[in-house]
């Protein structure tokens, strides 16, 4: 039976005038050859299930997934690629090109990083939006090039070759953008500011944009985004003249989410709510892309995101700004895992997913 995705919480007010895309759409993909591997899949989780690694909390009692009216939750991992997991999270002899759709009947969300380091094509979103459960969600990281040789100026051009370049093909499963900015880059108000209003809330606005692209995708570009749906930001900043309550009001005024990051302390880590979801980022507990969280270090961040999606902060919440950010309503709850040296990131993740009731694992639904 197919599973439907939510409509997102997304009450920003520069985003409420765009009121009629506040619908996802998760349509089954009909991919023949993802149709003819779910067996496969299926048996590797039952296998799973029956032999699995040692998450945190297993024995804890699972609840049923919630649903956006009260706030959803996704927990996932900063790109699937890596040797150190095959194995191990995989099952040995999987191939490669399976690993993406394992991954996802494991996991809720992933971070798309293969469009940091380049545009991708048309055909790869489309890859990988069929090999992935109707309910699942991508967040896509923004280009370097702009974020870093740039530097967020002259950003227009760039932009739309970004939002031509085939992110459409993700539909429904497009959760958010992640926008990283490089710790030489200090705060700058004019150029944060011309930045963030240069980026679109919703896929119809998206479209606009991608429609000015250049011929660096030209004979490539991907326009339709089908139906309008909210389009989602989060910003994550890397230089400490960012701790500036102004930031966090110019975060607010555009609807943007201010990354909450674990840096092993090399970076700014603060909790501010700026959005109408959260966005967290996990680097490592105490080496960063390396080690691992314990079940404390775990039920912490439970604690935490069970929080933030109530519509509440934590009251030992670190802030850049003494102005809490807007509570009552639920919030969508996004956080990845990015300690992906070894396999911590995947064994993380379904920890702390147990510990919050959603965990995936063996009961994913295989994609019609």
């Amino acid at each position: 039976m197919q599973t439907k995705i939510a409509a997102p919480l997304f009450h920003s007010s520069n985003v409420l005038r765009h009121a009629a895309c506040l619908t996802l759409d998760g349509q089954p993909t009909g991919d023949r050859t993802q149709r003819e591997g779910d067996a496969k899949i299926q048996s590797d989780l039952r296998d799973r299930k029956t032999h699995p690694a040692p998450p945190a909390a297993r024995s804890r009692r699972r609840t049923k997934r919630t649903s956006s009216p009260v706030g959803s939750i996704r927990i996932g991992v900063s790109g699937w690629r890596y040797p150190p997991w095959r194995g191990v999270f995989y099952p040995k002899g999987m191939p490669q090109r399976r690993e993406l759709e394992y991954a996802s009947r494991m996991l809720s969300s992933i971070e798309l990083n293969g469009s940091f380091y380049s545009l991708q094509r048309p055909e790869s979103y489309a890859r990988w939006y069929a090999e992935t459960p109707p309910d699942f969600l991508f967040s896509v990281k923004g280009p370097r090039y702009i974020t870093h040789i740039l530097r967020l100026r002259n950003a227009e051009k760039p932009l739309a070759n970004f939002l031509a370049s085939g992110i459409a093909n993700l539909r429904g499963k497009l959760g958010s953008v992640l926008w990283q900015l490089p710790g030489s880059l200090p705060y700058d108000p004019a150029l944060l500011e011309g930045f963030l209003s240069l980026l679109p809330h919703d896929t119809d606005a998206a479209a606009a944009i991608a429609r000015r692209h250049d011929d660096k995708v030209k004979g490539r570009a991907r326009l339709g985004f089908g139906p309008c749906r909210p389009l989602r930001h989060a910003l994550e900043v890397r230089h400490e003249s960012f701790v500036d309550p102004s930031f966090i009001a110019l975060l607010r005024k555009h609807g943007i989410a201010f990354v909450i990051a674990d840096t092993s302390g090399k970076w700014p880590e603060y909790e501010d709510v700026t959005a109408e979801f959260v966005y967290v980022r996990l680097h490592g507990g105490d080496e960063l892309y390396v080690s691992g969280y314990s079940d404390e270090a775990l039920r912490r961040w439970s604690r935490r995101i069970r929080q933030w999606r109530a519509g509440k902060e934590p009251r030992d919440a670190r802030r850049i700004s003494p102005e809490r950010g807007r509570s009552g309503a639920a919030r969508d709850v996004f956080c990845y895992f990015d300690n992906t040296a070894t396999d911590e990131a995947p064994r993380n993740a379904i920890g702390l997913s147990e510990m919050l009731g959603i965990a995936r694992l063996g009961k994913a639904a295989a994609p019609e």
